[in-house]
């Protein structure tokens, strides 16, 4: 009898996992406000769990509703997460870190943000130098048709041109000779904004305007040494991310252009599927 009851128990758990799918699953998440608000919601779009109504943008763990899958969430650095993401079932991986680290959203994704979307990567300068002649000359080139056109070839759909008009790579407003022979400094993540720069920094040549480009690993740096006046320009977060940044960290950082979107994407790690979840 004791026997039966336990094969009874055991056939009821797993008539019960398999109508609820598997749990106790773990997903890395971005640490960062924004960027974790982003992935929560990309998770919840996929019906894995379900937030607050009041939950926004810069949703948190605890914004979290309902859990019915009982995921597991490890939060660590968005650059980290690639190297995080054998260790966990799955990872919500920004598309510059997935694509630096080997991963094609096209491909490796398992569930991929839609192309609308708030999180526009922009070109950034401190506030009072939107309208530094050098700065937009900058943005004459990331939002000329020469950089949507490389976007569109080279990433095919993994990244998204946002560029709301094109231009001819030069702003007809600024008088370039007295430009000529000047410099201007931009720090930017590996991928796929310093290739993106490369394509600008050609553009700018054309005029004998030098860019130099600094590469960044991280989130925080970028913005700190453009608060503090070390480089002139960042290309490498969306607005949500800046507007949070400005708030919490007391910075005066404005916005001068969109250039491009990346989808964030969840990605498999011990986990090769989302059929766990049915």
């Amino acid at each position: 009898m004791k026997k039966l009851i336990a094969l009874l128990l055991a056939l009821a758990a797993l008539i019960s996992l398999s109508a609820c799918g598997q749990k106790g699953l773990t997903i890395a998440l971005p640490n960062d406000p924004t960027n974790e608000g982003r992935a929560l919601l990309l998770l919840e779009a996929k019906g894995l769990i379900k937030l607050k109504e009041t939950a926004g943008l810069t949703a948190t763990l605890q914004d979290i509703l309902e859990n019915p899958y009982h995921i597991s969430f490890k939060e660590a650095e968005a650059a980290q997460l690639p190297n995080l993401l054998k260790d966990v079932d799955f990872a919500v991986i920004n598309t510059n870190y997935a694509l630096a680290a080997g991963l094609n959203p096209g491909r490796d994704a398992l569930y991929m943000e839609g192309a609308v979307s708030p999180y526009v990567n922009i070109l950034c300068v401190k506030e009072g130098r939107q309208n530094d002649p050098l700065v937009k000359a900058l943005a004459a080139a990331l939002t000329s048709h020469q950089v949507v056109e490389h976007i569109r070839e080279k990433y095919d759909g993994q990244i998204v041109a946002a560029v709301e008009k094109e231009s001819n790579g030069f702003d007809p407003s600024l008088d370039y000779g007295a430009l000529a022979g000047k410099s201007i400094s931009v720090a930017a993540s590996p991928s796929p904004h310093v290739d993106i720069l490369e394509v600008a920094k050609a553009i700018l040549a054309e005029k004998n305007i030098s860019l130099e480009i600094k590469s960044f690993e991280d989130y925080v740096l970028p913005n700190t040494v453009v608060e503090d006046g070390e480089i002139d320009a960042n290309y490498f977060q969306h607005l949500p991310y800046l507007n949070e940044f400005n708030e919490s960290r007391g910075t005066h950082l404005v916005s001068v252009a969109g250039i491009h979107i990346e989808p964030m994407s969840l990605y498999g790690g011990k986990q090769s599927s989302l059929d766990v979840f049915k």
